[in-house]
């Protein structure tokens, strides 16, 4: 058991926090269409599942700072640290959401914007000076929108805080809205490297990892911060200048998103179905599971943020998406982990041997 332990937080993947981002949206859609019975188990499971992420990712500084490094360095896999932010600000907003504990959720604010500073500073230096990089096509994908989401997460942190925090609103609110802005044009950036490498390089069915689903969950992200903001702009004078805009780009990320669904769905396709590409338990799945229940949430905000009530309807549908994938995706995480604590028979059969 020791063996086994020590081996899953040696080779722990950067991008597990997902785990957490996935459970946490889909806990927060639920609430919002008055599932609570889905929504608060999911809410206490994600809180376990935040602590023992942290807890292996400590070991694993500690333990296999090596081959943590070596992740952190790499084109790909060192975007992965980006769900720790985002997983961070999403259990803070949780917090108060669904159990209205905002000075739990401050301390979640600070550890966010500590680790987006951390993270961000490291990475984007790295990949700038590294003398070895990998092609453009081995290079991107994307997982390098999980910098865009991380940035809108604080950007909702930020806003939902503003509402409590009487004393620092204007504060809360400018900084959620610079990191709205901030992360629409990070996206613009990285989603044109990303469509490039789509329609002018060779695409395999093993191209086309879990991680391309963010290019939808980054604009759902980027809309349900620009919907909280145009909530919040009764208590932000310099946000009501801006209201034109706000609504404007806010149903700009929404329709992008909406652009994404289809056609990502139609490649899970071609990828699984018609190239029968296998389809097993893999950690990268959480990052397909997090865009689908940030749609529902994206939606719903955004339907009550601009009385656009005949969106409603979508999200009482999508939903089932989300939470079917989730359970799909929760499956495979426990038959993975049950394969590798208990033995199989030729395991039995070579130690008896």
């Amino acid at each position: 058991m020791k063996k086994i332990i020590t081996d899953a937080i040696r080779e722990l993947s950067p991008s597990y926090f997902a785990m957490v981002m996935a459970t946490g949206i889909v806990s927060s859609a639920s609430l919002f269409l008055e599932m609570n019975y889905i929504a608060y188990p999911l809410f206490w499971i994600n809180i376990f599942l935040y602590s023992v992420l942290c807890i292996a990712t400590i070991l694993r500084i500690v333990w296999f700072k090596q081959q943590l490094l070596h992740d952190l360095f790499d084109h790909v896999r060192g975007m992965g640290f980006f769900t720790f932010v985002t997983a961070t600000a999403l259990v803070g907003t949780e917090f108060i959401l669904l159990n209205n504990n905002y000075q739990v959720a401050r301390i979640f604010w600070f550890a966010a914007v500590a680790l987006w500073v951390i993270t961000n500073s490291i990475i984007f230096t790295n990949l700038t000076i590294k003398p070895n990089k990998p092609s453009f096509s081995d290079g991107i994908n994307g997982s390098w929108l999980l910098a865009v989401v991380s940035t809108q997460s604080l950007a909702v942190l930020s806003a939902k805080m503003s509402m409590h925090f009487v004393a620092y609103k204007l504060i809360l609110n400018f900084f959620a809205f610079s990191m709205w802005l901030w992360g629409g044009m990070l996206y613009i950036w990285m989603i044109s490297l990303i469509f490039y490498r789509y329609t002018f390089f060779k695409f395999s069915p093993g191209d086309l990892t879990p991680p391309y689903w963010i290019n939808m969950g980054a604009m759902a992200i980027s809309t349900l911060a620009g919907s909280l903001l145009i909530i919040n702009t009764p208590h932000a004078p310099f946000l009501l200048s801006t209201l034109a805009f706000l609504k404007g780009f806010t149903i700009f990320y929404w329709v992008t998103g909406t652009w994404w669904i289809p056609m990502l769905f139609i490649l899970a396709f071609w990828r699984h179905v018609y190239k029968r590409f296998p389809l097993k338990y893999d950690p990268l799945y959480w990052g397909a599971v997090f865009p689908l229940g940030m749609y529902t949430a994206c939606t719903f905000e955004m339907a009550k943020a601009m009385e656009l009530d005949f969106l409603l309807p979508i999200t009482k549908y999508f939903i089932f998406f989300a939470l079917l994938a989730w359970s799909l995706t929760f499956y495979g995480f426990i038959q993975n982990l049950i394969k590798k604590i208990v033995p199989s028979g030729k395991e039995l059969i070579a130690k008896k041997s």
